[in-house]
């Protein structure tokens, strides 16, 4: 028997959502990853430092959010759900290494590698995507859904229009001249990726149909797009109080951004573009998507 999702109520905000779903996407999380006392206690101290550092959870949200629109059960799609976040806090670990970002602050507090070290930073990012296929291979989904899950995930993770390959780019444009065909193929992959993915594997596991599927997918290129627009427009105009990072640091380096082709405004008008095809393409499956709409507007409105 699958469940439904009903509409967001008068009385549950899209907030109130968010933050009632990462709750319970941290208690799975805190159920699958290693115990901090456990040998080598250093490196699950790091692991669990980076993942319960606060953050959104939007990953593992828009599958739970997707899964549960095509009838799942939230136990089904958790595993995944939280396979996800590890990759992405994964991601950010990285991110945020000299060699890479040179962060010092993430959600909020010193980034991994200021706290453990360099070297115990880059093992973390290492165990927590391990560990994200360990929590697939455990998972309890049918023998066809898992191997069609791990392929998802493992695809977006890796280097053709996914996480790693977005990551090269992005290092690749640093203080280049790029047009907006080479800014939406570095954040279709860095960024847009991962987002993607999330919705699809929501969706495969709600057993959607390929047209279904093929909306959903839409979707979540739409709303990993105007996702990345939101944080550059951040970037340029919020505090690193209100973004919990480093605020500028994208102008100081000269990163390829949305803003910076642009400008704010422009940028502000394709985010509003985008989340408003995101939406369309949704409400297309004839599934019960209000969440997932709210979701996407939640992107572009955001303050952090």
């Amino acid at each position: 028997m699958k469940a439904s999702l009903s509409k967001l109520g008068s009385a549950l905000t899209i907030t109130e959502y968010f933050k009632q779903k990462s709750a319970q996407v941290d208690l799975w999380l805190d159920r699958l990853l290693p115990n901090e006392q456990e040998p080598p206690a250093e490196i699950h101290q790091a692991m669990r430092y980076s993942i319960f550092a606060g953050g959104k959870r939007l990953r593992p949200i828009l599958t739970l959010a997707t899964g549960e629109s095509c009838g799942a059960y939230e136990d089904e799609l958790m595993p995944a759900a939280c396979a996800l976040e590890m990759i992405h806090t994964y991601s950010l670990i990285h991110d945020d290494l000299p060699a890479m970002d040179d962060d010092n602050l993430r959600r909020g507090r010193p980034t991994c590698h200021v706290v453990f070290g360099e070297a115990m930073a880059i093992l973390a990012g290492d165990a927590l995507l391990t560990q994200a296929f360990r929590s697939l291979a455990d998972s309890a989904m049918s023998a066809e859904t898992k191997v069609r899950v791990i392929s998802e995930v493992a695809e977006a993770a890796g280097t053709v229009r996914a996480l790693i390959g977005g990551q090269v780019l992005d290092l690749q444009h640093e203080g280049k001249q790029v047009d907006g065909t080479q800014l939406e193929e570095i954040h279709r992959a860095k960024t847009g990726a991962l987002i993607r993915c999330a919705v699809r594997v929501g969706a495969i596991i709600g057993e959607a149909s390929e047209r279904e599927l093929h909306l959903f997918t839409e979707y979540g290129e739409k709303a990993g797009l105007s996702f990345q627009i939101a944080d550059d427009l951040l970037d340029e105009t919020a505090t690193s109080e209100q973004l919990g990072k480093t605020a500028g640091k994208d102008a100081a380096k000269h990163k390829a951004t949305y803003a910076a082709l642009y400008g704010v405004e422009g940028a502000r008008q394709r985010a509003a573009q985008l989340c408003a095809e995101a939406i369309e393409a949704a409400r297309l499956t004839a599934r019960e998507t209000s969440v997932l709409e709210e979701i996407a507007r939640f992107i572009v409105e955001r303050k952090s």
